[in-house]
């Protein structure tokens, strides 16, 4: 697995909105965990849930600003958003767990 081409297409489905692309990237009993939010998202349902609210509801798109793959298993994402969201941009980080060539667990954090 090319976890930065993973991570170039995860992001590319992300900016254009593309709910069931961007769930594929995902397996179906994943877990998205973001502190920032107060939560966990569970399985594909509770996933599409935040990509609805968080990203097609305030219009966010994300552009990489690093990426350190630690192993085939494991990566930290570095990326900087912007949207319809009071700050307009703000960095965040993503620790992605892989499994079978795609994310079986992600930890979102915000960074101010």
């Amino acid at each position: 697995m090319d976890i930065q081409t993973f991570i170039t297409e995860w992001i590319a489905a992300s900016n254009t909105f593309n709910t069931e692309k961007y769930l594929s990237f995902y397996l179906p009993a994943a877990i998205l965990d973001d502190p920032s939010v107060g939560r966990k998202f569970k399985g594909h349902k509770g996933i599409q849930q935040y990509f609805d609210d968080y990203f097609i509801g305030y219009n966010t798109h994300t552009d990489q600003v690093a990426l350190n793959i630690t192993d085939q298993q494991n990566a930290h994402l570095e990326v900087q958003f912007s949207g319809d969201f009071t700050e307009g941009k703000i960095g965040g980080t993503f620790e992605f767990k892989f499994e079978n060539g795609k994310i079986s667990f992600v930890s979102a954090n915000l960074i101010h």
